[in-house]
């Protein structure tokens, strides 16, 4: 049985890496891939190692300490006590691909070193994720993903708002679950279990939307916007939805203003909790340190207002 090892910090994998990872894998019987680890690294060994895992699902993913001289010797060595023996091959693109190889007694194959078929690097991916889009995988851009969350009382427009910012971006927006539930729901007193549901369903909808979508992700409403509700219909708030949305941070939040006609569509409390809610929204957005704006006016006035405040 033919071994192999290929070795990196990945910080992030790209295409570039897929590529030198699937031709390693298809040339031996069994790969290794070991992911060099570091405490000052902007992206934690372990979210590296379960992206590995999950692009890669056929080799082994071993997470190693970085912790000595960045030299062939020394990490021939460390290689050689990780696996156990030393490899057959060597894979890599790097220019100390064949001296490290040599040291391991062990064939070096070169793999696209001067980044003809995929020219992207880790330093470029993190200097400007955006412009790289293309070489990242779903869970890598997750990882990346501007995400903004727009919200706001019942009828202020937050869903116009939301899909027409998306279309803008060409971008992909997570509708709203909650609003999904109530059309469903059977009627009767609210549970606090019930806003739970809602505020976890929300944030799987919005994570899984974040692995599709491009650089900016729009969401309409989040996990506070489900912790208001809770106060509204229970009269006091819930520790389980507030910790859901403490977890989460974005990029912007967008509250649309009760400035604009209340419609009602069989489904909404009514026009007297806006002004409530939009109250309660200053509050809950002034206490987050994400950045967030209000926008009133007519529709392409708060388009433009958001445009505008995007983070560049």
């Amino acid at each position: 049985m033919t071994t192999g090892v290929v070795i990196g910090k990945f910080l992030p994998p790209h295409r570039g890496h897929k590529h030198l990872i699937d031709t390693a894998a298809a040339a031996v019987d069994h790969l290794t891939v070991l992911l060099c680890v570091r405490p000052d690294q902007p992206i934690d060994g372990a979210t590296r190692a379960r992206w590995l895992a999950e692009i890669h699902p056929d080799v082994d993913v071993v997470v190693v300490d970085d912790d000595i001289p960045d030299e062939s010797a020394p990490w021939a060595r460390r290689t050689a006590e990780v696996l156990g023996r030393a490899p057959d091959v060597v894979f890599s693109s790097e220019s100390y691909g064949p001296r490290y190889a040599a040291c391991l007694g062990a064939r070096h194959v070169s793999v696209d070193p001067d980044r003809r078929r995929y020219p992207v690097s880790g330093t470029a991916v993190r200097a400007d994720p955006a412009a790289h889009w293309a070489w990242l995988e779903p869970c890598v851009r997750a990882h990346y993903v501007r995400r903004v969350c727009v919200l706001g009382a019942e009828s202020t427009g937050t869903t116009t708002l939301a899909r027409a910012l998306a279309e803008r971006l060409d971008t992909i927006w997570v509708p709203e679950y909650g609003r999904r539930y109530c059309e469903d729901r059977a009627g009767g007193p609210w549970s606090s279990t019930e806003f739970v549901e809602i505020a976890r369903r929300q944030q799987a909808d919005e994570d899984a939307a974040a692995r599709q979508s491009g650089p900016v992700l729009v969401c309409d409403t989040d996990a506070l916007a489900t912790a208001v509700w809770h106060e509204r219909y229970l009269g006091r708030g819930s520790t389980v939805v507030d910790a859901l949305a403490a977890a989460r941070t974005y990029s912007l939040y967008v509250l649309t203003a009760d400035d604009i006609p209340f419609v009602q569509d069989g489904t909404r409390d009514g026009e007297h909790l806006r002004r409530w809610m939009t109250e309660r929204f200053r509050r809950r957005l002034a206490a987050r340190p994400d950045p967030w704006i209000e926008v009133g006016g007519d529709h392409e006035h708060r388009l433009a207002a958001v445009l505008s405040a995007l983070p560049a």
